[in-house]
This record gives structure tokens, sequence and C-alpha cells, in this order.
């Protein structure tokens, strides 16, 4: 890039301004990470619009880090945003509007510019596939109080305990993250609230109808599905996507155990229509697996290495677990879109893209079903629904 070219950018792009940040910390924003050296003081050329920051401190030999802290940002063109290092809590803490507006100055005339790492553009094309759903009424809707993103407030979350080899996983992080956090430092750190994400059922309980209705009805997650949307959403799809990619990135950049499960709970919905992607929902379901193509294609990458990985939360070897939900998820939705008698071709395409994607990061494979009664399933599948009778009121099931 060439200097004229440069000082544009650096002049019209936003930029992160960390005061005091000691060396080794590592410091992320987006799909980029910067270890902290020396002369670092943040981060330059930022294109407007949203993006998430996140950070770890460091050990003095840069060989342990604590539980990441993040948070989602909403810049304009040419923003300077402050934050400064407090020692005794280990986080960057935002500073007061006069000091803001000063350092806003200096930043402006370069006095900072030799201590500014620039934002690598080449990523950022990344970074939209994974937010492009994520606006500022999707943050202020879902945040948490304060905004900042951590696992060390996260307990409780897993009621009976996790249940796959991931979830096994990030409550062992969980768990490690707090009594690090513990013993690392005597002083409060910024609490850390639930986040209001919306509450998705996992099934659909109904009076009066009679159990093979109410197997129907949960089989079929379509019915559940345009509930959600009309009364969470306003019958916004968009809305719901934002939600699906902020709890990804919370999650995944931000390591926190809650937005791992609220994704879980909205994959698990949409894989679970079987009606919805050909009849009245096919535009949603292309861009929800536009969605999740993107979020796994990321999350699953083995390029990257070094100490910075450590602080992404775990994704690669979890998700090759056999009793995976994605995986069962996966099996029953892309059956049913290539056996389908009519479907759009942006969602087979997308489908089968997703299909491949999975085949060849994870190993996976997908095998035809079996068909008895109309059902699919497979003979070992512990996950197959089932009908409970809840109470002797007659109609009142449970499909599980």
């Amino acid at each position: 890039m060439d200097s004229e070219k440069a000082l544009e950018l650096v002049k019209h792009g936003a930029t992160l301004l960390f005061l005091d940040v000691p060396q080794h910390t590592l410091i992320g924003i987006d799909t980029q990470m910067f270890t902290v050296g020396p002369a670092f003081k943040g981060i330059k050329m930022i294109p407007p619009g949203i993006h998430f920051v996140f950070y770890s401190s460091s050990t003095r030999d840069g060989k342990e880090f604590s539980p990441t802290i993040g948070f989602f940002i909403d810049v304009a063109p040419s923003q300077v945003l402050v934050r400064k290092w407090n020692q005794q809590e280990e986080w960057l803490a935002k500073v007061s509007e006069e000091e803001e507006e000063r350092y806003s100055q200096a930043v402006k005339s370069l006095e900072f510019d030799k201590h500014l790492g620039p934002y690598n553009l080449s990523q950022y094309g990344a970074w939209k596939h994974l937010s492009n759903y994520i606006t500022k009424d999707v943050i202020e809707k879902f945040e948490p109080v304060g905004g900042e993103i951590t696992v060390i407030y996260e307990s409780a979350i897993l009621k009976g305990g996790p249940k796959t080899e991931m979830e096994r996983a990030l409550d062992a992080q969980m768990k490690k993250s707090k009594s690090e956090a513990s013993s690392s430092s005597s002083t409060e750190q910024p609490k850390g609230n639930r986040f209001y994400y919306t509450s998705i059922p996992r099934i659909i309980k109904h009076k009066g109808i009679s159990g093979q209705e109410l197997t129907s009805l949960n089989l079929d997650k379509t019915q559940l599905l345009e509930s959600v949307l009309s009364k969470e959403y306003k019958a916004s799809e968009d809305l719901l996507l934002g939600e699906l990619q902020f709890s990804f990135v919370a999650f995944l950049m931000g390591q926190s155990l809650e937005s791992f499960m609220q994704w879980k709970s909205l994959v698990s919905l949409l894989l679970g229509c079987t009606e919805a992607p050909f009849q009245t929902r096919s535009e949603l379901f292309t861009k929800f697996i536009k969605v999740i193509y993107h979020q796994l294609k990321y999350g699953l990458q083995k390029e990257s290495s070094g100490p910075e990985m450590g602080v992404l939360a775990l994704l690669d070897d979890s998700w090759l677990a056999s009793d995976s939900f994605l995986h069962l998820l996966c099996k029953d939705f892309f059956a049913l879109v290539e056996e389908a008698s009519v479907v759009d071709g942006d969602l087979l395409s997308w489908t089968r893209k997703f299909k491949e994607l999975l085949e060849s990061r994870l190993g996976w494979e997908f095998q035809k079903k079996s068909d008895v009664d109309g059902i699919y399933f497979d003979e070992d599948d512990e996950y197959a629904p089932v009908v409970e009778m809840l109470d002797e009121s007659p109609g009142y099931y449970m499909a599980t």
C-alpha cells in the first residue's frame, strides 16, 4: 500500500487507543490478534461499523493468560475510542469524556501513529461474513448490562451438568477460568450480567390435541419457529440471524458459555424444521445456511497456531465428538433437502456446500436413514424423539 493511501485510511478509519497495557497482553479485534509489545498503543485503520474487541492479560513471561474479556463496538469514520489499563483490576477501563477528547485530538494529529498497529484489511471480509446481521440494535438488545462479556461470571448455566464433549470441555474451561481469576486478583473486576437472549423452548407443549399431533409438532419445529419469530423477533428474520451471529462471536471470541448454549438453541430450532425450508421460509434458511457455513469455516480452521489461539474458545476437537448435537441435526437436515421434491436452488447449493465443509474439515459422514412409518431416524440414535405422558390429563404429552 502506498503512503498516500495508507494516510487516507488512517484519517478516515476508526482508532482504538489502548494506554498502559502490559507487555504480552493479547488484544484482539474481530478475527485478528495482537500481542502487546513495548511500543503498542492501539489499532488504527479500522473500517466503520460493528466490531468485537477482546483481550486477555498475561503472566510476566507471556506463557499463561487470564480469561478473556470482550465487548462489541459500533464505530464511526475517524472515531477514536480510548481505553486505559487498570493495573489493579487488569482490565481496560473507559476514560472520562475530557480525556477521550484530548487523546482523540492527539490521535488525529498523528502523535500516536507509530505506536498503532494497522487493522489487517485483508481479513475484513471474513469478519463481515461473521457479523453482517449484527447491528447496533442487535447489540443493545442482547448484550449484558455494561457490555462486558466474560466467562468469569457465568455459573449454573448448564442445569443438570454438561451433556456433550464440547459442553463438558467448556464447563471445565469456565471453572478453571473462575479459579484463576479469583486467585490472580483480590480486587473486584467489572461485574458481568446475564445476556438478554431470546428464550427458545426445546419442545412444544399443548393441551387438547392428540399425542400423535403433538409428536408431529415436535418432529417439525416449523410452528415453533413461526411462533418465536412473531412473538420474540417481531417477524424480523434478520434479527434472529443477528442473535445467531452475536451469540457465536460472544462464544468463540469472548469465551461465553451462555452464548454457546444460545447459539446451540437457535441452530437446533432452525435445523429442526422440516416444512419451513421449503414452504414458508426458503429465503431465511438460505441465509441461515450461509451464516452457519461461514461460522464453522472460520471456527474450524487449522492454520492458526501460537499463544493467541489459546484465547479462543474450545472448538476444533470438541466438534469431533460422537455425541455432537450438530452432527445429528445436520444428518437429518441434509437428507431432508436432498430428498425434497421441490427446493430453492440457492438453498440446495449452500446446503451441499455446508455438507462438503463438514465432511472435509471434520471427516463426518452423513449416511442415508431408514424410513419407518414415514419418520426418518437412526436405529441407534439416542436422540430420536419419543412421546411421554406428562400427567393424567388427556391429550397432554411431551415429545423429547
